[in-house]
């Protein structure tokens, strides 16, 4: 027999999981898969994405694969990111192919993807929220180009070359300096996966094996950071060196001189944007396809600049 309280118990009971399953189906969540954790830059990332979050009142997940060459443990992240069927993701590819058919699946499911930092070879992100790689590294090449003189052999230690990062600041570089600069020789092109420990080995080799050589440009944090120390523990106190992102051994190594300068992205303005644009493109409204967040060139004349420090990071 029901009596009237258990009739009132069963009714509350049944609108307190009426409740919890329409704030459930309120939830606003976007998971935000980006290329690592190892670096600054990316701290730098998830503190923009965390003020949108706060802002716009949504739930966000940041995560990464221990380092930049672990494309499988990334892909392994975002097909459980898409299982927990969420209002949009946020994506930093580490192979600008591999995730293709996870990506393919979130878009038939109708989850809008927003790319950021590096994009993928394909047109389903609904827009990418980036720096210009390609002109930021042609900058890059402008400015090793003025330091060397014009002339004379350079290197350069990238990342990675599957990455849409790795790829065009890599060949915004190259072309650059092939379309403006014919007396400079770009003797070799080499991978440290973005790690400082291997991409100090890297440099040590290079410079061994090209006694001659003017100049060096590191393709991101830790590319920079490892021709940094490559340099220093051969002595090669007259190398120049061109970084790209900052982070305090960057930063550090362009007070000292040992860097003359690297490119800065806006890395808190690329997480802002990607929940942003994930929100509205989740909303039903239009978004760019690409979201250009902006760089600068920094060296000791205007490290502490205002404009330039507000893009700098630790």
């Amino acid at each position: 027999m029901i009596t009237r309280r258990g009739l009132l118990g069963a009714t509350t009971a049944l609108g307190l999981m009426f409740s919890g399953t329409m704030a459930m189906a309120q939830e606003v969540y976007i998971p935000m898969i980006s290329k690592g954790f190892q670096h600054q830059f990316w701290q730098a990332v998830k503190a923009g994405a965390d003020q949108a979050a706060k802002e716009f009142g949504v739930t966000i997940t940041f995560e990464g694969p221990d380092n930049e060459t672990m494309v499988d443990r990334q892909i392994d992240m975002l097909s459980a990111a898409l299982a927990k069927n969420p209002t949009a993701i946020g994506f930093a590819a580490l192979d600008s192919q591999a995730a293709i058919p996870l990506l393919r699946q979130a878009q038939e499911a109708g989850i809008p993807i927003v790319a950021f930092d590096s994009g993928v070879d394909s047109d389903i992100p609904v827009a990418t929220a980036s720096t210009d790689n390609i002109a930021a590294a042609a900058l890059a090449a402008d400015k090793m180009a003025e330091l060397i003189g014009g002339s004379g052999q350079v290197a350069v230690v990238a990342h990675d070359q599957t990455s849409r990062t790795g790829i065009d600041r890599r060949d915004g570089f190259l072309n650059q300096i092939k379309e403006k600069y014919p007396d400079i020789e770009v003797v070799t092109v080499q991978y440290g996966g973005g790690d400082h420990l291997k991409s100090t080995e890297v440099t040590k080799a290079i410079l061994t094996a090209n006694p001659d050589l003017k100049g060096i440009f590191g393709t991101n944090e830790g590319s920079a950071i490892g021709v940094v120390n490559g340099v220093s523990e051969m002595g090669k106190s007259d190398l120049v060196v061109i970084g790209y992102d900052s982070g305090k051994a960057q930063k550090d190594a362009v007070r000292s001189g040992v860097m003359a300068g690297a490119i800065t992205q806006n890395p808190v303005g690329i997480g802002y944007e990607t929940v942003k644009a994930a929100l509205d493109a989740a909303n039903g409204k239009e978004v760019p396809a690409h979201i250009d967040t902006g760089f600068y060139y920094y060296d000791k004349s205007n490290i502490d600049d205002p404009k330039i420090a507000a893009v700098l990071y630790d």
